[in-house]
């Protein structure tokens, strides 16, 4: 019998994959793209706190990867908070 996998199994096989088809992505980046995608996260705050780790280690991969390609589009900056928000580009 066959076990489904559970959310984060799932999530980390996804990530994995996206690293298959593009090996320049970081885990970080791949977890971005999947986030976004499942609709898990839309906001560098909430990705980090769902990960557990640091939300400036977020910001600087989602901006190395707007710059890197055209999956994701930033769509609002927060200054206070310093929270990005995105979404998948229309591609």
């Amino acid at each position: 019998m066959r076990k489904e996998p559970s959310g984060a199994d799932r999530f980390l096989g996804l990530v994995a994959s996206a690293q298959d088809r593009d090996s320049e992505l970081t885990s970080i980046q791949a977890g971005l793209l999947v986030a976004a995608e499942l609709g898990i996260a839309f906001d560098s705050r909430t990705f980090a706190r769902m990960l557990g780790i640091a939300h400036a280690l977020v910001l600087r991969e989602l901006s190395a990867l707007t710059v890197r390609d055209d999956k994701l589009e930033i769509v609002r900056r927060d200054p206070r908070t310093m929270r990005v928000h995105y979404r998948l580009a229309a591609l």
